[in-house]
């Protein structure tokens, strides 16, 4: 529940508002789709401004707990789901971890030529045959991800005969192929979708997103997979871990997973 009272002091007054509107989140004050009270309605239960109400509503939308219209409100969200960039394991037994239900869709799956930049990062030739397989993933049914892979079509044959809408990826690669992967090298960056991938992904509106542009690499140091990742803004995080004496961890959010299992991520 809120309190109505804040303390002048060290911490600023928004927040305060702050961490006290994000404890009843958490307590299940307010459920996902709900209307929070008007921006002057807290400001009077706070006893405290609106520029302060308001900075502490801009901070819990940044981090995904409500979605702010003009003119209709300030709504409670879904909670986000938190993943760890660094992970290992499939991205559906990842998904299970966290107490959901994962599915794909497969959106497109063909052969096409090489782009420059896929060739490069596949060390082949430009407009050389590669497998094109872009995907949906997410859980609940909500979208989390549209990932867009290609693969050197030389050495995989009948690769897109496989329903990767269940199967994972990377499992036929070592399964079928022999090709376990070694290691891969992600770069991030941040991307307005697309309206056509907007679309794919659900979004409400066509807002920064993070991207994902990465190589896969087999044991041997062969170069497989070259992929680009869009992630859902609205619906799904990242964190990272780190060990060292100036950092420990960088999260931006503090969203448990519903089973508190770590999320870890793998195709």
């Amino acid at each position: 529940m809120v309190r109505f009272h804040l303390e002048r002091g060290p911490v600023p007054l928004h927040h305060q508002v702050y961490l006290d509107l994000r404890a009843a989140l958490s307590a299940n004050e307010w459920q996902p789709g709900d209307r929070l009270p008007t921006e002057r309605e807290l400001s009077e239960r706070y006893g405290c401004s609106l520029i302060t109400v308001r900075r502490a509503l801009d901070e819990l939308a940044r981090e995904g707990h409500l979605e702010r219209t003009r003119g209709r409100g300030t709504f409670v969200t879904e909670p986000p789901i938190v993943r760890d960039i660094a992970g290992q394991i499939g991205f559906a037994d990842e998904v299970r971890a966290l107490g959901y239900e994962p599915y794909t869709i497969v959106v497109t799956a063909r052969v096409e030529g090489a782009s420059p930049a896929a060739a490069t990062a596949l060390a082949m030739p430009v407009q050389a045959s590669v497998y094109f397989l872009e995907r949906v993933r997410g859980a609940d049914n909500v979208p989390l991800l549209l990932e867009q892979v290609r693969l050197p079509a030389d050495g995989l044959p009948g690769l897109l005969d496989h329903d990767f809408s269940t199967e994972s990826l990377w499992d036929v690669l070592e399964n079928d192929y022999h090709l376990p992967i070694g290691r891969r090298q992600e770069t991030l960056s941040a991307v307005v979708p697309s309206a056509r991938e907007a679309r794919l992904l659900g979004l409400r509106t066509r807002r920064p997103s993070i991207q994902l542009d990465g190589t896969a690499f087999t044991t041997g140091g062969k170069p497989i997979e070259f992929s680009r990742t869009v992630v859902s803004p609205e619906r799904a995080r990242y964190f990272v871990e780190s060990a060292g004496s100036r950092i420990r961890s960088v999260t931006p959010l503090d969203v448990p997973p519903r089973s508190g299992v770590p999320v870890v991520a793998r195709r």
